[in-house]
């Protein structure tokens, strides 16, 4: 199977290979804006290192969010794009799904993780994961003060005794919170979702969600209204 990971919810671009088993080639750059004008290139200089063609693909991956209102239509437009243009299926894949799962194995092992999302607001979109990345309970959008008491409803009882490791680009908002707790700790890396996650994990999952923004709060920009 040979699926196109396309990434362009948070602060990158980034897109991706997955070919029978394995992440062939990727491409990933740092950037909070222009990923409108990058990602089409990035993902075609992909295909075209890896010598794959979109008629040879058998999917498309991408990331719906939560995220940038802006960054997750723009890997979404392509997409679908790619998709109609090859008749492709889409599979979408959270920010938190691909964050979470982006971890080294041996950063994450025995610990619950916790994924927190920079909203470009006060309040991180955040997810709490078992350590087999199973969800546990529903993301939700907090104010940093109130994550740790929101952490102990969640973490009472037996899962509560595993240590926490706090991963994602809003994590940097809940340091000065959490860093004092108890077998807590701070995943390395950039904390932003990677095409070679979003593409393996495709390749995987025969449903995904719908290729359409997933948004735990109603965007910041107004569309504009149609004129008379």
């Amino acid at each position: 199977m040979r699926v196109l990971g396309l990434d362009t919810a948070t602060s990158g671009c980034s897109a991706a290979l997955w070919d029978d088993g394995a992440v062939t080639v990727q491409r990933r750059e740092p950037m909070a804006r222009g990923q409108a004008e990058a990602l089409v290139p990035l993902a075609q200089a992909a295909l075209a290192e890896a010598g794959c063609a979109f008629d040879a693909l058998d999917r498309i991956a991408v990331t719906v969010g939560p995220g940038a209102f802006t960054g997750l239509r723009i890997a979404l437009a392509a997409a679908r794009g790619f998709a109609v243009a090859a008749g492709l299926p889409v599979v979408g894949v959270t920010s938190f799904d691909a964050i979470a799962h982006g971890l080294p194995e041996a950063e994450r092992d025995g610990r619950t993780v916790l994924v927190a999302v920079d909203s470009r607001r006060s309040e991180p979109f955040l997810q709490l994961f078992h350590p087999d990345l199973t969800p546990f309970g529903e993301p939700a959008m907090l104010e940093p003060a109130a994550v740790p008491g929101w952490l102990d409803g969640l973490l009472a009882g037996e899962a509560g005794a595993m240590p926490l490791l706090v991963a994602g680009d809003g994590a940097a908002a809940l340091r000065p919170l959490l860093e004092g707790r108890a077998d807590t700790a701070f995943a390395a890396g950039p904390g932003t979702p990677d095409a070679a996650v979003v593409a393996a994990l495709g390749a995987r999952r025969e449903v995904g969600l719908p290729a359409q923004p997933f948004y735990l709060r109603p965007p910041d920009v107004s569309l504009p209204r149609k004129t008379a």
